[in-house]
């Protein structure tokens, strides 16, 4: 029985394959593209003669039982037009099914959009949530959004060059104005990474017509700041003065802390400590230093 090889290709520079993939392309007995022209186009830039057939999005069920039979006669890798075939390509179905028959399917890595416009955005640092192509309709698009909105991680989307105004101005009435990298034309000749916002990205393409392929890398929802009561400040600077905290140190702390006015901080302090103890004559001598300190 044959093997099924998910083998990823480059988004744009044909540089970026493996030496594995090279090999794979070469080895199997068959290859099912995304995009014809474009596979071949690579296939020439190594001199790999494998025969190749179309597969994607509408091959439709027929193509996709050719594809099974072929597998019992030897393997076949499957590539699409560009990037790791299974994520917002084709490939999902063929795994599921070629699987199923009890056919290996084997990854070869390579390169994609996602991973590399996350890399380059400045906006990622641990997790990303990738929606890939949203969809077409305005209102399903805002509702999509709208439902990822409040989670704490930057959003990754394809979009065509005729939605991407469309697209903007639905995530910028939905999320409001985030930081964004408009990532176009990855790795190719022509590439453009621009790290604004969702407003500005809207104004500059107002301007400029679209062209290229896009990933827009949006940044996650800031979170607010907290909200500080005043019985809560209280009890804090309460437990620090308890803790033998002098009142400048307690301000100093709790400013960090809740983003409020050290000096506001500090009269509460100096306050809470006063009610605690009245002072004698060298610890209102000390408080006196201590206020002197402050304020300089």
């Amino acid at each position: 029985m044959g093997t099924l090889y998910l083998v990823g290709t480059p988004i744009g520079n044909l540089e970026d394959i493996t030496m594995r993939a090279l090999r794979v392309l070469r080895q199997v007995q068959l290859i099912a593209a995304e995009d014809t022209r474009e596979t071949r186009k690579l296939l020439g830039r190594y001199g790999i003669t494998t025969p190749v057939v179309s597969y994607h999005g509408h091959s439709g069920p027929g193509r996709v039982r050719q594809l099974l039979a072929a597998l019992e006669e030897g393997d076949i890798a499957v590539v699409s037009e560009a990037g790791m075939p299974g994520i917002s390509d084709p490939g999902a179905e063929l795994v599921q099914k070629a699987s199923a028959a009890g056919h290996a399917v084997v990854v070869v890595p390579g390169p994609s959009a996602v991973t590399a416009a996350a890399a380059v955005s400045g906006l990622v640092t641990d997790g990303f949530l990738f929606l890939g192509f949203l969809p077409r309709r305005s209102s399903d698009r805002r509702e999509q959004l709208a439902a990822v909105r409040s989670l704490p991680y930057p959003l990754i989307v394809f979009e065509a060059p005729h939605r991407l105004l469309e697209t903007l101005a639905d995530a910028l009435e939905v999320l409001g104005d985030r930081p964004i990298a408009v990532c176009r034309e990855l790795t190719k000749r022509f590439e453009e990474v621009q790290r604004t916002t969702l407003r500005e990205a809207l104004l500059f393409f107002e301007q400029r017509e679209p062209r290229g392929e896009f990933v827009l890398v949006i940044a996650a929802e800031q979170p607010k700041p907290a909200t500080w009561d005043e019985t809560t400040i209280r009890r804090l600077v309460a437990e620090r003065l308890d803790a033998g905290m002098p009142p400048s140190l307690v301000a100093r702390e709790l400013a960090r802390v809740t983003g409020l006015p050290r000096r506001e901080l500090y009269r509460i302090a100096v306050a809470a400590r006063s009610e605690q103890a009245v002072p004698g004559i060298v610890g209102a001598k000390k408080e006196e230093e201590e206020g002197e300190a402050y304020e300089h």
